[in-house]
């Protein structure tokens, strides 16, 4: 298996090269050259596996440079009950009536991005060590994927972390997660802007192709194919728990701010995995929302992205977009160039041509928003109808999820954080008699230990100078 860029670089290049370098030379996203397809009797014999197994089955599809025994190696190393709590690691909640929760968010940092980066942080420190190298990780987090990364990539061997986030604009429970932290291989740089800035900084860094190579840096975000490939393994894993047999479909209801989440699904669906439809849940900023009613793509300034109680989702430049619109487009490198590199960077977004959006609808897409209302709402419903605790991200995606049943068909929301990490609004949501929400034991205490991390203004230069000064 080949990849290729979004805007594109045609050069081949194998897994492993492009694990260790995040963006395209060209600034484009990396995609496999084709989806392998997943018959009927490959799902069958699917079914039943342990995650581990379904896991190595679905990357040995995509990875061909890295020997069958270890790769199988890696999953079972990352994908153990030891680490996310159950032996089924996603397993299914029932909400009754065909509706569910996936359980994502079980890992280390109590939020789905362990997933992936629970294994990336295997990944890397294996090809490193295969090659001799060592890497400087650049990424930006809203919340959650830094910690994930930290937590991951903490101890590992020839890996330092540079980790962006905005400056006082996560919740005290990330902000703690991530600054916290210690270790020597771990920086925190908070940004005096919102994630959009961050993220900003992180694609400039890594365009600027001398100071990426000489520092030799990678990234954690969801640029990075073999997160966005991890990610595909829990919509079969949710598929084969929610069905009996292989003929059956079912929809998937995810809250988004960058699109990582729900790209992955959209390639499992470009596998043949039967989705009916993936549910895209925005917040207040919605970006995407917008797009998927109107084919416009209008990126929002600083000024204009709303900080919220889901503070994940306050994203208004979605990275991972261009992976989905490059396939919308029938993969036409060159218009998605021009929209991207052109229309975002120079008009702030575009608006695709009518016959463009139309194509949406055959990929399965449908939207909405939430609102704190809504969120506050949907929490205290469902705990009065459950006895079940969400938390702000997950109450966005089960609000929309509400508005696009389809009758017979299970809709499986995806979990993406656990409560624990938002108290705040769970307890405005129930009032004083709100259950505290559980965190495991290692985690008591977390708000009151020291902390560790820089202040930076919104400035590419003082980045790469923290970097320079810092690199492993």
């Amino acid at each position: 298996m080949k990849y290729l860029s979004t805007r594109g670089d045609t050069t081949p290049r194998g897994f492993s090269d492009i694990l260790l370098e995040g963006l395209a030379p060209d600034g484009g996203l990396y995609l496999p050259t084709h989806y392998p397809q997943v018959d009927a009797a490959t799902l069958a014999r699917w079914r039943g596996l342990s995650y581990a197994d379904l896991a190595f089955e679905i990357l040995s599809l995509y990875i061909d440079d890295i020997p069958s025994a270890d790769l199988k190696r890696l999953t079972h190393a990352t994908y153990t009950e030891a680490v996310f709590g159950t032996p089924e690691i996603t397993p299914l909640k029932p909400l009754g009536d065909g509706l569910y929760l996936q359980a994502l968010s079980n890992g280390p940092t109590l939020a789905f991005k362990d997933m992936a980066m629970q294994l990336l942080g295997n990944l890397f420190e294996y090809e490193l060590g295969r090659r001799g190298e060592t890497l400087n990780i650049l990424g930006a987090t809203s919340g959650d994927t830094g910690s994930a990364a930290e937590y991951a990539m903490r101890g590992k061997q020839g890996v330092s972390v540079f980790m962006l986030s905005p400056h006082g604009r996560m919740s005290p429970f990330q902000q703690a997660q991530m600054f916290s932290l210690q270790d020597a291989n771990i920086h925190n740089l908070a940004v005096e802007g919102v994630f959009d800035d961050c993220q900003d900084i992180v694609k400039a860094v890594s365009n600027d192709l001398e100071f990426k190579r000489r520092h030799k840096i990678g990234t954690v975000n969801s640029i990075n194919w073999a997160r966005l490939l991890a990610q595909v393994v829990y919509y079969f894993a949710g598929y084969f728990q929610a069905t009996k047999t292989d003929d059956e479909r079912v929809s998937f209801a995810v809250p988004s701010g960058n699109f990582g989440n729900i790209c992955a699904g959209h390639v499992a669906r470009s596998m043949g995995l039967p989705i009916h439809r993936l549910v895209l849940a925005t917040n207040e900023n919605d970006v995407l929302d917008e797009f998927f009613r109107t084919g416009r793509y209008r990126v929002r300034g600083s000024a204009e992205t709303f900080e919220t109680s889901s503070p994940s989702m306050d994203i208004s430049k979605a990275s991972n977009f261009e992976r989905f619109v490059f396939d919308l487009l029938g993969r036409d490198a060159a218009r998605t160039r021009e929209l991207f590199a052109e229309g975002v960077v120079r008009h702030g977004g575009f608006t695709l041509e009518p016959a463009e959006a139309a194509r949406c609808a055959g990929f399965g897409f449908v939207s909405g928003r939430s609102t704190h209302a809504d969120r506050l709402a949907t929490i205290a419903a469902t705990w009065r109808a459950s006895g079940v605790l969400v938390d702000t991200h997950t109450a966005d995606g089960l609000k929309v999820a509400r508005e696009h049943r389809d009758a017979g068909v299970p809709m499986i929301v995806l979990e993406t954080a656990l409560p624990a990490k938002f108290a705040a609004t769970i307890t405005e949501a129930l009032g004083a008699q709100a259950p505290v929400p559980p965190r495991p034991a290692a985690l008591a205490g977390l708000e009151d230990l020291p902390r560790r991390f820089s202040v930076l203004p919104v400035d590419v230069g003082a980045v790469k100078a923290c970097i320079e000064a810092h690199a492993g």
